[in-house]
């Protein structure tokens, strides 16, 4: 496979409504358009996309990349190092897809076709680079905490999912490659392996031993961790005597 071409593909602005408005910048009632327009692109099928893309209408590569980011991500970061790197390889991916968009022959869909393209580019990366290192989960964004829970659970969340990221990247890559696919993007077997160039067995038979080994993986971490489970943290402490004191006033004791 020939090293992928610089990506340099102009793309379209980003759809209206995506950038915090700037006050008296447009009329409200425009944003009924935006749903609507909105409604109507999500309504159109990739192969009616691409074909548009090939007749011309270049822009349109755009809402491609917009609905299948996040599986293309996930594919990417299962085999190569970073964060930043795998945001490199996506755009490598794209621009190939693009590239070679008319040879997209609709005997798979068009999210696994492009999902391939994107596994190759990644482990083309990493051939090149003579080594395959793990994932490393520290450089991602905390995730907005959801406003009813509490500081215990949002931390208890954020430790449980680093542990299983943690787990996943000791997998090895051909396994931990399957596991995304499957458990996280829920893709089915036959499609991971037309990505993968595998057979649906080898998939199938890759996917259980991961989960074998993700179950030892997280058993022992757990039994190391046991100690640590059900802690008092002083803010629940705090919570509990507050609430007894205020109790116990309200009775007069």
């Amino acid at each position: 496979m020939a090293d992928p071409p610089t990506p340099g593909l102009p793309l379209a602005p980003p759809p209206a409504g995506t950038a915090e408005p700037v006050a008296g910048s447009e009329p409200a009632a425009s944003a009924d358009g935006r749903d609507r327009e909105a409604d109507t692109e999500a309504a159109i099928g990739d192969e009616a996309v691409v074909e548009r893309v090939l007749a011309g209408d270049r822009a349109s590569f755009e809402l491609l990349m917009r609905r299948h980011n996040s599986r293309v991500f996930r594919a990417v970061r299962s085999i190569v190092r970073t964060d930043d790197e795998a945001e490199d390889v996506m755009q490598d991916a794209y621009v190939r897809a693009f590239e070679h968009l008319e040879r997209f022959e609709k005997r798979a869909r068009f999210s696994t076709w492009l999902t391939r393209i994107a596994i190759h580019e990644a482990i083309s990366r990493v051939r090149r680079q003579k080594r395959v290192t793990p994932l490393d989960a520290t450089d991602e964004e905390p995730s907005m905490p959801s406003p009813t829970s509490t500081p215990e659970e949002r931390s208890f969340d954020r430790e449980l999912r680093e542990l299983l990221e943690h787990a996943i990247a000791e997998l090895p890559v051909e396994f931990r490659t399957v596991f995304v696919l499957r458990a996280v993007e829920q893709m089915p077997a036959i499609d991971v392996a037309e990505c993968l160039d595998i057979p649906v067995q080898t998939v199938k038979t890759r996917f259980f031993r991961a989960r074998q080994r993700l179950r030892a993986l997280l058993l022992s971490r757990a039994e190391a961790r046991a100690e640590t489970v059900f802690e008092f943290h002083l803010s629940r402490c705090d919570r509990v005597v507050t609430r007894v004191l205020n109790r116990l006033a309200e009775r007069g004791v």
